[in-house]
């Protein structure tokens, strides 16, 4: 999977390290869940400020969040959200605070990279469709997050 990466934020130290982590984590990611090679996605790292604007705009909650995903192609509930045939497949932006990553890391005990990685998965399924409206999708997505997360050794 092609992964665009553009950090957008000067808040909290962006290193090399953890921009490995978002590249590290979406390939197993794509490995785990069958996706083709020519997998495209885009990744905005950005500050609180940021994304509480784009929640607003987008979501009309005037709140802090820690990730959104903007899918390139939202299509209705009968049809696949993947084409796995396609010869780019384009699965559209996650935009992730890592300020938010950085002040929940803290608060739930564990690493940054943790986080981000957490966060990246989680993103990259609701690209895909996954959701977390009922108790049953929750499950489903959780259990992808945690083999991703233990995949790219991240898990709590």
């Amino acid at each position: 999977m092609d992964t665009m990466i553009i950090n957008q934020q000067s808040r909290v130290d962006y290193t090399r390290h953890l921009e490995g982590i978002i590249k590290t984590t979406a390939e197993k990611a794509a490995q785990i869940l069958g996706l083709a090679k020519t997998t495209e996605l885009s990744v905005l790292i950005v500050d609180n400020v940021y994304i509480r604007e784009l929640n607003s705009l987008y979501r009309n909650k005037d709140e802090i969040t820690d990730v959104l995903s903007f899918a390139m192609n939202e299509l209705g509930e009968d049809e696949p959200d993947y084409d796995q045939q396609a010869e780019i497949n384009i699965l559209g932006d996650i935009v992730i605070s890592l300020e938010q990553a950085l002040l929940q890391s803290e608060e739930y005990g564990h690493s940054l990279e943790r986080e981000l990685g957490y966060l990246l998965t989680h993103g990259l399924l609701h690209l895909l469709g996954y959701d977390h409206g009922n108790e049953d999708e929750l499950n489903a997505m959780r259990e992808l997050e945690e083999k991703i997360m233990s995949a790219v050794k991240l898990a709590r």
